[in-house]
């Protein structure tokens, strides 16, 4: 089985591909699309959308998986980051694969055992995982790799499908 795992976000958008197979894991391939703060915000979303469409058509995955957006103060970067989110979920949901979502906690706790891991240990974990010689950078493709194996873990039967036929 073949995941995208999605970081959302609006200035850098982390993906990770990974192959899964049984209770092996390897990386297919893992970066950002970014995004330029001199840009309108329909130009940031639509390379969002656009990058995300070209991941897809060219890794051929069998599924995406986004993590949820967890914000406690800054509701101005909330709504910019759920806009991103959004057309990433787009991309996604047109190219008819299914698409889940898991919390931060649930990632963690699928990657490292500790639901209240902090950024070091899922990256350690990740890298792990993976057999990758280093850890993966920049953080929001560590976080979306992350959530590309939380799904092939044991917690993935427990998640709900966003399938929109």
């Amino acid at each position: 089985m073949r995941i995208l795992g999605i970081d959302p976000g609006y200035a850098i958008l982390g993906y990770g591909v990974v192959d899964v197979s049984g209770t092996k894991f390897a990386a297919v391939d893992y970066g950002v699309i970014e995004t330029r703060p001199d840009e309108r915000l329909p130009e940031r979303l639509n390379r969002l959308y656009e990058g995300t469409c070209a991941l897809i058509e060219q890794y051929q995955p069998d599924l995406a998986v986004f993590e949820e957006l967890f914000f406690q103060r800054n509701t101005t970067t909330a709504l910019s980051v759920g806009a991103g989110r959004g057309v990433s979920i787009l991309a996604a949901q047109r190219a008819g694969i299914p698409l889940y979502e898991y919390t931060p906690m649930q990632i963690k706790l699928a990657v490292t055992g500790n639901g209240h891991a902090d950024k070091r240990a899922v990256q350690s974990m990740v890298k792990l995982l993976l057999s990758l010689k280093n850890v993966p950078k920049p953080d929001d493709a560590a976080d979306a790799l992350a959530a590309a194996i939380c799904h092939g873990c044991t917690i993935a039967p427990a998640a709900e499908e966003y399938r929109i036929r």
